[in-house]
């Protein structure tokens, strides 16, 4: 994950001539289509490891209950994507010479809910395409289609946050904690019938 964000950096970085083109209107773009990518590599691989000797349905038979697996995969996938997004965000900023004058409350909440956008419904696809015949290939196209409002979200937040003079994200942040709060609801109501099947 973070040799893609950081290949997707350096490209864009000398791609883009900051000079012509303003910051506020590349920037945001592009760092979240990394991300959105590098999220998808990372969260595709979430079951990988218990699919060749089938120890997932040692853990489905093991004892306890059969959501802190998906609780335990979710919140993996998720510290996995704050760690990436906390090394290349600043990244991005440096090559691309651009100061932050804002604050960062805001842009830390920003990738902090777009983070878990994007890892709380990738991590049930993740576990319906597990054992299936080109899965990685069938999560992709399953989930492209749903990240799209995250990514509309955090793309228009971050624009807003970095144009001058700086904007309201908050209305985009709000529409982002709906997306957050309905995806976290829909995988836990949907995960006990997914192990049935």
């Amino acid at each position: 994950m973070m040799a893609f964000v950081l290949m997707v950096i350096f490209v864009f970085a000398f791609a883009v001539d900051t000079g012509r083109v303003q910051f506020s209107l590349v920037f945001p773009g592009t760092l979240w289509m990394a991300f959105l990518f590098a999220g998808m590599i990372g969260i595709s691989r979430t079951y990988a490891h218990e699919v060749p000797e089938d120890t997932l349905t040692g853990l489905i038979l093991a004892p306890g209950d059969r959501m802190t697996i998906f609780l335990a995969k979710l919140t993996t996938a998720f510290l996995f994507m704050i760690a990436m997004e906390a090394i290349a965000t600043p990244i991005f900023f440096s090559l691309f010479n651009e100061p932050w004058n804002g604050s960062w409350g805001p842009m830390i909440l920003v990738l902090v809910l777009g983070a878990l956008g994007l890892v709380e419904l990738g991590t049930l696809l993740s576990a319906i395409s597990a054992n299936l015949k080109s899965g990685e290939m069938i999560f992709t196209v399953l989930l492209f289609p749903f990240e799209i409002p995250v990514l509309i979200c955090t793309v228009e937040a971050t624009q807003a946050m970095l144009s001058v003079p700086s904007g309201n994200p908050w209305l985009w942040l709000h529409g982002l904690m709906a997306y957050d709060a309905i995806f976290l609801v829909l995988p836990l109501l949907l995960y006990e019938y997914l192990w049935e099947v």
